[in-house]
């Protein structure tokens, strides 16, 4: 029931029929009152400069927009680097340090899927997960980060740093409830908008590839996958951040007679556990050069 919820609001919000419009129009004075609240607190919040280098990116709807490969990518270029999100999706609670760049010191239950594909993707960056970021930047500062990277902070209004915005195409433009905004891009808010294809490009690598793949997956809007999949038995799509147990993906190998299970690295951190066999859908992106001059200059101030 919760899968069949998640993918009706995914397609209400990003490709919704006559009747999800419909219901989207009924509910604008809602979305009206929603973003003046939002518009509200950003204007009480003040700027907090936290003495370190920060660096926020994410996107302004729900949903998926690359933010992992793309904070992936930034973050690796520096030493002494930080990376701190909300950990949506784990078990745990309060702050928690996932890795302190030497090793990785929980499991994904009490990381979240997000923060354990930084964990391995950047094994010299320490990684911590906290509902509260402002916790989370005094935490890093704590244990030697000179640079900081927020994962989906832009509503974060306290903290003084740089925010990176990718802008998600989407057939509806209202705010929650009508649509899948959370916030706008405030006057008097800077922030660099960039676009996928445009000022960054996905590079997807196939590993450990078999002859009958069936793709098993827990990423938000999935259908993104389809331009970069290979050849597949079968298609099985899961919320996102849905917590897997070995039996479903055993059933779904013997479902489709797969020879193994093809995933992105965010489902791989999470199944690896189980001890099947799995091929990797590998994402990683390549930056524009101005991009990157944005972050380099913004160290220097």
């Amino acid at each position: 029931m919760r899968r069949r919820v998640v993918f009706w609001v995914e397609e209400y919000f990003y490709n919704p029929n006559f009747i999800q419009k419909f219901l989207s129009f009924l509910l604008l004075p809602l979305s009206w009152i929603y973003c003046f609240c939002m518009y509200l607190r950003f204007k009480s919040k003040t700027a907090q400069d936290f003495g370190i280098d920060i660096i926020s990116v994410g996107n302004l709807s729900v949903g998926g927009s690359g933010k992992t490969p793309l904070v992936t990518a930034l973050a690796s270029r520096y030493e002494d680097v930080a990376i701190v999100l909300r950990g949506y999706g784990r078990e745990s609670r309060g702050l928690v340090v996932v890795s302190d760049g030497n090793k990785i010191l929980c499991g994904v239950d009490k990381s979240g899927d997000e923060a354990m594909i930084y964990a391995h993707k950047l094994p010299n960056v320490k990684v911590i997960v906290s509902e509260n970021r402002n916790d989370g930047v005094l935490k890093a500062k704590e244990i030697g980060a000179k640079i900081l990277f927020l994962d989906d902070a832009y509503s974060k209004h306290d903290i003084k740093k740089l925010d990176i915005l990718i802008d998600v195409e989407s057939k509806n433009s209202s705010c929650l409830p009508s649509g899948p905004f959370r916030e706008r891009l405030w006057k008097g808010k800077e922030a660099v908008v960039i676009r996928d294809g445009i000022d960054f490009k996905r590079v997807v690598e196939l590993k450990n590839k078999s002859d009958k793949m069936s793709l098993v997956t827990a990423i938000a809007r999935p259908q993104r996958l389809d331009s970069y999949l290979p050849e597949v038995v079968g298609k099985n799509y899961f919320e996102d951040h849905h917590s897997f147990v070995r039996d479903e993906v055993l059933n779904i190998l013997k479902k489709d007679n797969a020879e193994s299970v093809l995933v992105t690295y965010k489902d791989f951190v999470k199944l690896e556990q189980f001890g099947l066999p799995l091929s990797l859908l590998d994402l990683h992106v390549e930056v524009n050069e101005d991009i990157l001059k944005i972050v380099d200059n913004y160290r220097r101030k």
